[in-house]
Formats: structure tokens, C-alpha cells, sequence
């Protein structure tokens, strides 16, 4: 049957062909979904009168509530003001059908989630006629519904103030009084938990979408009704409307914090109340505090509104600091087979650790650092281990936050971390280590400068400890943390008893403490630089062993981790000393090249990087192995995203998903899944691209003409920043490779009409694409790129 005579079928008298096509239009069959995609298209392209009157009858008379459901969706994206938008081709009795249809059915429907699909359609449509009073009926009818004894109509009604009030809310600012007097009374008087709820995302909406504050401050005297829905809830033992109540309060908090600031002491009051109860569910504790921290965090909007509350400062972080000893002493942290250091926290653990760190951020060390200095002492005092992990954990979370205040108390920071690490308890030496390793990073260069005599000799004795590998592996991890911050005058003394540590570990069985010794090796070669050449022939038969030999499945960290050494450690000592080693590495590396790795093998993104360093290393010596790394290189950099799109209203949501390797954007009624490691191996091929057109200068020519057609559209590659950049700082260098290579005769018979061919392709590349950027921090990237590419093609 072709395609018109299907559709004359489909919008025929018999009402089942066009009942099927909305169910194929469900199917789990791609190929079914797609074949009912196309005639459905097809019947909005030729009569979108008899496609939407279809719809509607569907919505009265279809049995199954999955159909009406998938009906009512199909019309709202049809009625929403995008791509898809056909009301306007409608004729007028189609239009006032539809709007009848979707009233009357609004106080039909029985079916919780159908009803809110279908308010959902209501408010998509009047947020575009609304504005030009092309549904006057609308608004009373949702006075009637609010005043009618009827909870279902009520909460319906609600549901579409919501939704008006976020996308039209200036249409609805003229009844600032009725709806103000209607929301006082649900809020005040109903007894159905529901239409509270309902309530209370209206006015919290409403709230929002108000530009001045003296008519916000008309709400006000709601607050005590609205915070009462979610004590309400509470006391009736109904967690679930209580977590929806503190969801909204919480968005309240942080889009207008100044709505709460007269009656900010019992708000804050009630939420740490519940933060207190023990009795109620961990995620309905760890959404109060969500909502104090928030209300700490809106200091632009509210600078210091939270300072003011010194006692409540204190409780909070009382909370945060018990909920911290929720921790296991889990057998799978101590045999440290697994990289798990998380093993034994709970969720409780996470949110208190979190939570600390956002207010100690948010707030700052003025007010932070005299609470913690009040509550820590008692908890390192206590018998108790978790305690003290506590303590150490907490340090650690808020020196970011607190950064300036702890720098002055620097020495009694110190002290009360290395006095610990001694503890008799392994996971407490541990966070130990860890409170070092955040407060070396949080509070360098001051620290490196006063304690290294102290710190240092702390963690090279920590890595004696065989009985707790990951103790010795974090005793390495912060040697990295220190170094990183910390001059070669500091280190070098301490070189020779680190070093000799860190070959002990890496012959040591665990794997994971082999990994961090390289990776602490690979910090200390590069903070030590030229000093670490004392070490070399110690060091690089270990790692060339340990590059040649980890070849398992199991090793392959280990193995990657020794690239990452082996080139931090080249670029080090120099090329003089490290050239032969070299040959053997790129061999070795032109053998992984062409052998078949494991797409998750993490050997590749390393050899990438590890390939631009030793080009640093080796200079124009690298050339020869060009012709090896560049079409791998180039292949990274041509990678498609691995996009998964789906509609934002389907159910099987790809951000419910466990999958961390995937990142969620929604567009419109597009939810795109976009596969995270496919991205970052493509920004860390584009930045060696850069990389090697940087170091090798006139050298890189040859491949000019292969980067330049893949890196200049990618300054448009709006799924990922760090391509854009990467593509952004090659600009100037892939020109001035050209300019040097035309000027020394090494430009294969080009001349400067090259150049200016290139210059023309790339300049109003990167204007255009100045133009669309979203991110002003690549906004002055480009800007500078610009610059630096004219001067290039002026010198021409």
C-alpha cells in the first residue's frame, strides 16, 4: 500500500489504523517507531486538522491510559512553540475543539500522571495564545477549578499556574491579588497533601516570575503556610510530599534568598531541625541541609544574610561533623586489592564531606574557621576512630574555603594533622595523609615554604608501612600533592630518602601502590628537574621493565602510568642524558601503536601525551617517528561524538542511567547522552596537535594540511570546551609553522601565497566562530589567537 493510500486509512472513518500507529509509535522496534515517525509526519505535513481532532478523540475515548498518555504527549509538542508548532495552521474550529477537548477532559481524567500530561499540553498551548488572548476561557476556568470542592481539579489547576508562571508569568502579574488570596486558602485550609504540594510549586513559581520585590514581598505572609505544607507532611509520617515540599523550598532558596531573610531564623530553624531527626529518611535530612547550604551559597543575591546566623553556622556543622562518623571500617578498604578507597562510606559520609566543602567555599574561613576550631579539638580527643577520621576529613573539605584564615594559623593546622599520624587506626593515618595531601594543594606555597622538614620526612615514613598498602600508596599520592607546589631548592635535599622509598614501593607486590610510587616519581622528577638526574640510572631500568613486562589486562594502569614517568622523567633530565633510553621507549611505543588495544585501554590517551613529551624532550630529533604517531593522532582528533538521543519525555531516561561515562544535555524535547571518553580522548588528540605544531615549528609543515581542515571546525564543536580550546591555541601555531617553513625553504615548493591561503582559512574561521561562542574565557582565547595569527600573517 503506498504512502497516501495509508494515510487516507490513518485519518479514515475507522478509528483503529490510526489508534495502532500511536501505539507503533511506542514500539521498542526502531524500525517500527521509524516507519510510524514517517507517517505521522506525513499526516501533519498534509492535514494537521484531522491529525490533532484525532488526537483529541483518542484522549476521550481510547481505553488504554498509555495510549491517551501518548496522545496527550504528541499533542503538546505539537501545540509547543518550536520546530514542530502547527496551531497557527489550524483552522479556527479544529482550534476551539482542541481548547474544549483538553478543558473538559482536564476534569474527566482519572489517571494521576494523565492528568498532569494533559495540564502539561494546556499550559504549552496557552503559554503561546495566552499572551495574545487567544484563550480567554482559560483563566477563569482556573479560578473555577482552584474554588471547586473538587482536589483533583484543584491540584490541576496548580499544576498549570506553575508552568504559566515560568513561561509567561507577566500575563498572570495583572491577578497578583486573586491568586494571591487563592493561594493563601489551599496553602491554609486544604487537607489534601497533594493539592498543597500542587500549591506550593505555584507560588513558589509565581514568586520567581515576579521582576519587583515589593510584589514578591506580598507573598510573605504565605511563608509560615507554605513551610507548614512540609511539617504537615512530615508529622503525617508522608516523606515523599516532604522531599517534593523540600525540593521546591530549595529552588526558592536559591533563585530568591532575599523572600526569606524576615523570617530567616525559624526557616532555617525548622530545616536543621529535620537535619537533627534521626527518625526520618537520610534523604529527606540530607535535603534540609541541601536547602541551608543553598540559602549559604545565594551570596550574591543575599550577601551575608547567613553570617548573621552565627549559631545556626555552628549547628550545621555539628550535623555535617556526625555525619561524617557514619563510615565502615570495610574489609575491601584494608586488602586494598581494588582502586575502592571510598569502601565503607556511606551516603550520609558523602553528603557531610560535600556539604562542607560547598560551605566553607560559600561562606568563607572568617566564619567557618572559629566554628571548626570550637568543634574539631573534642573530636580528635575522643577514643573513638571514626572520630578522628572525621576531624582530618573535615580539615581537608574546608581548606579551599577557609584558605586565607588557615594560612595564618598555619602551624596549628599542621600540628593537629601530623599528630595524628601515629594513630594506631590505618583508615585515620590514611585521612591523615589525605588532610596533607588537600592542604599541600589548598594552602601551597606557604606550607611547601615553612613545613617541608616536617612534612616531608611524615610522609616518607608513612610509606614504610607494608601492613596498610594503601596507606603507602597515599603516603606517594601526596608527595605528588606537595611537590606540585614547591620549588626544586625545597626538594632536592629530601630527593635522596624519597626516591629510594618510592623504588622500594614500586617493587612492592600491590598494585596499586606500585601506581602511585610512579606517579609520585613522575611529580618529583618534574618539580626537581634538572637535580633529578642523580637518580636517572637508578630509576629508568624500573620503569622500562615495569613499561616492557605489564602487559595483562590487570596491569594495563600500571603500564600507562609508567609512560606518563618514563616521559615526565625524559623531559626532566634533559636530552643529553635521556636520548638512548629514548630509542628504546619509541620502540617500544611504535610496538603498542600498531598492536590492537581495547578501546577502554587507558594506554592510549597516555601514549598520546607521553608522545608530545618526549617531543619536547627530543626536539627536532623527534621528527622521524612523525610519520608514526600522526595518523593515530589524527584519527583521535577526527572522532565522532557518540551521541544517544531520545525524547525528554520518554521514560527509560538515559540520565537515570548508572552510567558515569555518559553526560546528559536536554535541547527542547531532546535529551542527547554524549559517551564522555570519546570526548576526552578527541580534546587530549587536539592538544597534542597543538602541541607538536608548537615544539617542532617549521618541522610540523608536512601535516599542515591534514590538521588545518580537522582543527578549524572543531572551534565550533559545542559538545566539549576543551576541544574548542585546543583547536583554538593551534590556530597561530599551525600559521607560523607554515610562515617559518616558507621563509627556511622548507616548505616543499610553497610559497607565501600558501601562507596567505592558510591565513584566509583560518582568520574568519575563528572570527565567525568568536561570534558564537558561549564561554568567555574561550571568548579571550580566541581574541588572543586572533592577535597573535594577524601579527604572523602582517610579518608575511
Amino acid at each position: 500500500m503506498d504512502q497516501q493510500s495509508q494515510l487516507a486509512l490513518i485519518l479514515g472513518p475507522d478509528p483503529i489504523p490510526f489508534e495502532t500507529l500511536v501505539s507503533h509509535l511506542m514500539s521498542s522496534s526502531n524500525e517500527q517507531r521509524s516507519h510510524a515517525e514517517a507517517l505521522f509526519n506525513l499526516c501533519k505535513q498534509s492535514d494537521p486538522d484531522a491529525l490533532c481532532l484525532r488526537l483529541a478523540h483518542l484522549l476521550q475515548v481510547c481505553t488504554q491510559p498509555e495510549i491517551r498518555a501518548m496522545a496527550a504527549i504528541l499533542l503538546r509538542k505539537l501545540l509547543t512553540r518550536d520546530d514542530s508548532y502547527i496551531w497557527p495552521r489550524l483552522n479556527i474550529s479544529t482550534q476551539s475543539s482542541l481548547k474544549s477537548v483538553l478543558l473538559s477532559q482536564i476534569q474527566v481524567e482519572t489517571t494521576k500522571n494523565l492528568s498532569k500530561k494533559l495540564c502539561d499540553t494546556v499550559a504549552e498551548l496557552a503559554s503561546s495564545i495566552l499572551p495574545e488572548n487567544g484563550w480567554p476561557e482559560l483563566l477563569p476556568f482556573m479560578f473555577q477549578c482552584v474554588s471547586s470542592d473538587s482536589p483533583k481539579l484543584q491540584e490541576s489547576a496548580f499544576l498549570i499556574f506553575a508552568q504559566l508562571s515560568q513561561y509567561i508569568g507577566d500575563v498572570l502579574t495583572p491577578f497578583i491579588k486573586d491568586l494571591h488570596t487563592v493561594f493563601l486558602r489551599c496553602l491554609s485550609e486544604s487537607s489534601n497533601a497533594d493539592v498543597k504540594i500542587a500549591a506550593l510549586n505555584a507560588v513558589i513559581n509565581f514568586i520567581q516570575c515576579l521582576t519587583s520585590s515589593s510584589d514578591r514581598d506580598r507573598f510573605q505572609d504565605l511563608l509560615p503556610a507554605m513551610m507548614r505544607t512540609l511539617t504537615e507532611a512530615l508529622n503525617n509520617g508522608n516523606e515523599a510530599t516532604a522531599q517534593e515540599a523540600l525540593e521546591l523550598l530549595i529552588e526558592l532558596a536559591g533563585t530568591e534568598p532575599r523572600f526569606l531573610r524576615r523570617q530567616l531564623v525559624d526557616v532555617v530553624g525548622s530545616m536543621l531541625q529535620i537535619a537533627e531527626a534521626e527518625s526520618l529518611e537520610e534523604g529527606t535530612r540530607h535535603l534540609a541541609i541541601e536547602f541551608v547550604v543553598t540559602l549559604a551559597e545565594a551570596r550574591e543575591r543575599a550577601p551575608g544574610m547567613m553570617r548573621k546566623l552565627p549559631q545556626f553556622i555552628s549547628r550545621l556543622f555539628a550535623i555535617l561533623m556526625r555525619m561524617l562518623l557514619d563510615i565502615e571500617d570495610d574489609a575491601a578498604w584494608h586488602t586494598a586489592e581494588s582502586e575502592d578507597e571510598d569502601a565503607g562510606e556511606t551516603s550520609n559520609y558523602s553528603v557531610g564531606q560535600e556539604c562542607l566543602d560547598r560551605l566553607a567555599i560559600s561562606l568563607g574561613g572568617n566564619t567557618i574557621v572559629p566554628v571548626a576550631s570550637e568543634q574539631l579539638p573534642a573530636y580528635l580527643a575522643a577514643s573513638e576512630w571514626q572520630k578522628h577520621h572525621a576531624a582530618l576529613i573535615a580539615l581537608a573539605q574546608i581548606a579551599e574555603g577557609c584558605a586565607k584564615v588557615m594560612i595564618k594559623n598555619l602551624e596549628q593546622v599542621v600540628s593537629m594533622v601530623l599528630n595524628t599520624f601515629h594513630d594506631s587506626h590505618p583508615r585515620v593515618r590514611w585521612a591523615a595523609i589525605n588532610a596533607i595531601g588537600q592542604l599541600s594543594t589548598d594552602l601551597g606555597p606557604d606550607l611547601q615554604n615553612q613545613y617541608h622538614q616536617r612534612v616531608l620526612p611524615a610522609l616518607a615514613g608513612a610509606m614504610d608501612d607494608f601492613q596498610n598498602p594503601r596507606v603507602q600508596a597515599h603516603a606517594a599520592s601526596a608527595v605528588l600533592n606537595f611537590s606540585e607546589n614547591c620549588t626544586p631548592e625545597i626538594l632536592t635535599p629530601y630527593l635522596d630518602g624519597i626516591v629510594s622509598k618510592l623504588l622500594v614501593l614500586l617493587q612492592n607486590g600491590k598494585q596499586m601502590v606500585q601506581e602511585g610510587a610512579l606517579t609520585a616519581l613522575a611529580s618529583v622528577a618534574d618539580s626537581s628537574q634538572e637535580h633529578f638526574q642523580k637518580y636517572y640510572d637508578a630509576v629508568m631500568p624500573y620503569l622500562k621493565a615495569i613499561l616492557v613486562n605489564a602487559t595483562d589486562k590487570s596491569n594495563r594502569m600500571l603500564r600507562a602510568k609508567s609512560l606518563e614517568c618514563i616521559s615526565l622523567v625524559g623531559m626532566a633530565v634533559g636530552k643529553e642524558k635521556f636520548r638512548d633510553d629514548a630509542k628504546q621507549v619509541m620502540e617500544v611505543l611504535m610496538s603498542l601503536q600498531g598492536s590492537q588495544m581495547e578501546t577502554d585501554d587507558p594506554t592510549t590517551s597516555y601514549m598520546l601525551q607521553a608522545w608530545a613529551r618526549l617531543c619536547k624532550c627530543l626536539g627536532q630529533d623527534f621528527l622521524p617517528y612523525m610519520s608514526v604517531v600522526m595518523p593515530p593522532l589524527l584519527q583521535s582528533a577526527q572522532l565522532k561524538p557518540d551521541v544517544t538521543i531520545t525524547s525528554a519525555d520518554s521514560d527509560n531516561d538515559i540520565e537515570d542511567s548508572d552510567d558515569e561515562s555518559m553526560e546528559t544535555i536536554t535541547l527542547g524535547d531532546k535529551r542527547i547522552g554524549i559517551k564522555t571518553s570519546v570526548l576526552e580522548e578527541k580534546a587530549t588528540a587536539c592538544n597534542m596537535l597543538c602541541c607538536y605544531a608548537d615544539e617542532l615549528k617549521e618541522g610540523f609543515f608536512p601535516w599542515i594540511d591534514q590538521v588545518a581542515p580537522t582543527l578549524v571546525p572543531l572551534l565550533k564543536f559545542y559538545f566539549h570546551e576543551e576541544v574548542r580550546k585546543a583547536a583554538v591555541s593551534a590556530m597561530p601555531e599551525l600559521l607560523r609553522s607554515a610562515k617559518l617553513a616558507v621563509e627556511k625553504g622548507m616548505a616543499q615548493g610553497r610559497n607565501e601565497t600558501y601562507v596567505k591561503q592558510l591565513s584566509d582559512y583560518i582568520i574568519p574561521a575563528l572570527v565567525e566562530a568568536l561570534h558564537k561562542e558561549p564561554d568567555t574565557e574561550i571568548c579571550a582565547s580566541m581574541l588572543d589567537a586572533l592577535n597573535e595569527c594577524i601579527q604572523v600573517k602582517l610579518i608575511t
